[in-house]
Parts: structure tokens; C-alpha cells; sequence
């Protein structure tokens, strides 16, 4: 017999399975209403109801009756019309002539806004801390300056006979704008609106900017010079993605505030703006407060805060895109 068989072979038990361990078993907490934070926010949510709310279900109310300078001194009752109102708007040629001429105009603010805003930004932070400092007490000086006050300044500087820049244009060769009325056109003038309206608008884009790129990670930037990026291309590839939800919500700002814009065009225009100037704004007040006509006036209104309720719309999505990315 040999050794083999006499070797016997022990065999393993298996391993004993241990059962996981359980998991206490907490009590349920009673979700419990706390009214602190709405008692803290009631004056505000209250004061936004008063001032925002009413008015707008005012306006809506308004664009479905006919109500006209009998019905506000009490003489005849408001009647409900419909889409009375909203029909007279759509059909009349007027109406989207005012709507073109509202886009363009907005389009351009914004257009020269964004870029004017991202160049100085971009300006301020090759320069030296004093010439910065100073850029941006003028920027802020500018931006406080009420739009009654700039109109007038505007009007000065654009007048036909004792207007500064007439004379000064005037000062070059072969050029004579001695007496010239920038206001003669709608175009000439509408562009005179445009430069008040951005020069207005770009120190907030100035300073939210640079306060972006402060945030733009200068390893990114050395790195893309490395590479054998230009300034371009650093600006392009590594600063305008960072900058990007910036960019987004300050184009979508301005395009509200640009379709919004009513006091530099009424004021300009010294509370007559002619039918050439006439944007989404103005043409609402005409019809409201001239014509006596508060139904159409309203729908007018109503029609613009539509439009302006798809830009914010615009801009949301993009939002959530953007979070998406990140």
C-alpha cells in the first residue's frame, strides 16, 4: 500500500454566510410647518402684489373692454369686447412697422452694448491700477446719472445750431455740419437714441464683466499661450467659454431694458415723438394717453410683455443648457 492511499483528504466546511448587519430602524420625524420664513417675507411678497401684480392684472383687464375717455370719468361703462382690441392691433400696417423698427433698434443697443462693455472690460486689465480706478469712477458716475439728465445732455450735444459736435465735425476739412438737424430723419435721429441708450447701458456691463474675468484662471490662459495660441485665440478658447452664462444673462438684460426704453425717445423728442420714432413704448403711450384709446393702448402693452416673456424664455433655456454642460 502505498502512501497515496493511505493519505486521507480532510474536506473544508464551507464558509459560514454572515448575515449583513440590520440597519437601525430610526424613528419617522413629523415634518412640521414652520411659518417664520414666509411671516419674514410676507412685506416683501405683499409690496410685489401691490406693485406688480395689480397693475398687470389691470392691464390685462383692460385690453379685453373698451374703455375710453367716457368709461375713466365714470360717463359710460367699461364693455367687454374680447379680442377686439388684440384684432385692431394685428391688422393695423402701423403696428408691425413699430415692431421692426423696435427690434432693430433694440438689436443694435444691445449689439453695441455687449461689444463696446466687453472691449473696455477687457481694456482694464492691461492698464495700471490708478488709470482702472479712474475708469471706473467715470463708469459709475455715468451710470447714476439720471436718463432725464443724460437726455438733456444729449440734446445739447446733438443740437442743429448750438450743438457741440456740429462744430466740432465742422472743424475738419471739407466737412460743414454747421446747422445740421440730426432729427430730420428717423434713422439719423433713432441712431442719436441708440448712442444715449448704450452709453448709458455699458459701465453695468463694464463692471460685471471685469468682475468675470477676474474669475478666469490665468494656468488656462498661460497654457493656451504655450501652446502657441494668440490673443484671439486665448480669448476665443479659453475666456469667452468661462465667460459664457455671464454673457448670457447680461444679452438677455439688455434686450428687456432695450425694448423698454421709453424716456430717452420721449424726452428726446420733447413728449412728441413723430411717427418715424416712434418704438413698442412710445406707440403704447400714444395710443393710450393721446388717442384715449386705454383698450388698444393696453393690448399694445400686453403684446410687448408677451414678447419680452419669449426673451426671458430664450434665456432660461440657455440656462439650463449651460448647467447641463457643467
Amino acid at each position: 500500500m502505498s502512501a497515496a492511499d493511505t493519505t486521507t483528504t480532510t474536506e473544508v466546511p464551507p464558509p459560514m454566510s454572515v448575515p449583513p448587519p440590520s440597519r437601525p430602524v430610526l424613528p419617522r420625524r413629523k415634518r412640521t410647518f414652520n411659518a417664520t420664513p414666509w411671516l419674514l417675507l410676507a412685506p416683501c411678497l405683499l409690496i410685489l402684489v401691490l406693485v406688480l401684480g395689480y397693475p398687470l392684472v389691470r392691464l390685462v383687464t383692460l385690453s379685453f373692454q373698451k374703455f375710453g375717455q367716457s368709461q375713466l370719468w365714470g360717463f359710460l361703462p367699461a364693455d367687454w369686447i374680447g379680442f377686439d382690441n388684440f384684432t385692431g392691433v394685428l391688422d393695423d400696417g402701423e403696428f408691425w412697422a413699430v415692431v421692426v423698427r423696435t427690434v432693430v433698434f433694440a438689436a443694435g443697443c444691445v449689439i453695441f452694448t455687449m461689444v463696446a462693455g466687453m472691449l473696455i472690460a477687457l481694456l482694464l486689465q492691461r492698464v495700471s491700477g490708478w488709470v482702472k480706478t479712474l475708469v471706473n469712477i467715470v463708469l459709475v458716475a455715468s451710470w447714476g446719472m439720471p436718463i432725464v439728465v443724460a437726455t438733456t445732455v444729449f440734446k445739447w450735444l446733438f443740437d442743429a445750431d448750438y450743438g457741440i459736435l456740429n462744430a466740432l465735425l465742422s472743424k475738419l476739412p471739407g466737412v460743414e455740419m454747421i446747422g445740421h438737424n440730426w432729427f430730420a430723419s428717423g434713422p439719423q435721429g433713432l441712431a442719436v437714441i441708440m448712442l444715449l441708450v448704450v452709453w448709458g447701458a455699458v459701465p453695468f456691463v463694464v463692471i460685471t464683466l471685469s468682475a468675470g474675468l477676474t474669475q478666469v484662471p490665468a494656468e488656462l490662459e498661460e497654457a493656451a499661450r504655450l501652446d502657441g495660441a494668440g490673443a484671439w485665440g486665448i480669448f476665443r478658447h479659453v475666456t469667452l467659454p468661462i465667460l459664457k452664462p455671464l454673457i448670457v444673462m447680461l444679452t438677455t438684460l439688455s434686450v428687456i431694458w432695450d425694448m423698454g426704453v421709453f424716456p430717452q425717445v420721449f424726452v428726446m423728442r420733447n413728449g412728441h415723438p413723430e411717427p418715424e420714432f416712434q418704438i413698442l413704448t412710445t406707440y403704447s403711450y400714444d395710443r393710450a394717453f393721446v388717442v384715449n384709446d386705454y383698450g388698444q393702448g393696453s393690448a399694445i402693452a400686453l403684446i410687448t410683455v408677451l414678447l419680452l416673456l419669449g426673451v426671458v424664455a430664450v434665456y432660461m433655456r440657455q440656462m439650463l443648457k449651460i448647467g447641463e454642460v457643467e
